[in-house]
């Protein structure tokens, strides 16, 4: 993939893959309790483990069936935005986001998603995207929202968090 890439760069931010001088920014994320809601995180993760990925991840999405990238806004990383289990039988990935604090609350996300949606139809030529989405989140359902993106499905008490099990919505497009 190259920089000059027309799914993957826009006039705000630039999609890339990971790089080895990415570590922090991985460490970062990975370890932002404040996230760990909208995946399935438990555990921090340690500099090693994430130093192991980046050294063994392919960036292939036939194999390891996801691809992540950094959001690079500026030559600063601003955050990650992945395609997580890919099923190429069906068309379809599931879409995760996450922007360092700093860099939230700024439309980055939205020229993200887009470039994401952009290059899921035209380069990979998937059918549909996925989210899951907390139900108390409303950032991030409106961003997906706004990406064209629908809820069409809630799971009752899906998540436990320290005050009662919460809602979570999937919120799906069809790339068109």
């Amino acid at each position: 993939m190259t920089m000059n890439s027309r799914w993957l760069k826009d006039d705000t931010v630039t999609l890339r893959s990971p790089e080895p001088e990415d570590l922090e920014l991985m460490y970062a994320m990975e370890n932002d309790t404040t996230l760990w809601s909208a995946g399935n995180a438990t555990l921090p993760y340690s500099r090693y483990t994430l130093r192991a990925y980046l050294e063994q991840s392919r960036q292939d999405l036939l194999t390891e069936r996801q691809a992540r990238f950094v959001i690079e806004l500026d030559g600063n990383s601003a955050g990650m935005i992945d395609l997580a289990d890919y099923d190429p039988i069906n068309s379809r990935a599931e879409v995760c986001i996450g922007l360092l604090g700093k860099y939230r609350g700024q439309g980055i996300a939205s020229h993200a998603l887009q470039l994401l949606c952009n290059y899921a139809r035209e380069r990979l030529h998937l059918h549909q995207l996925y989210a899951y989405i907390p139900a108390w989140n409303e950032s991030s359902i409106k961003l997906f929202e706004n990406a064209g993106f629908k809820n069409i499905a809630t799971l009752k008490e899906w998540q436990r968090e320290e005050d009662g099990y919460k809602d979570l919505f999937i919120m799906q497009k069809v790339l068109e």
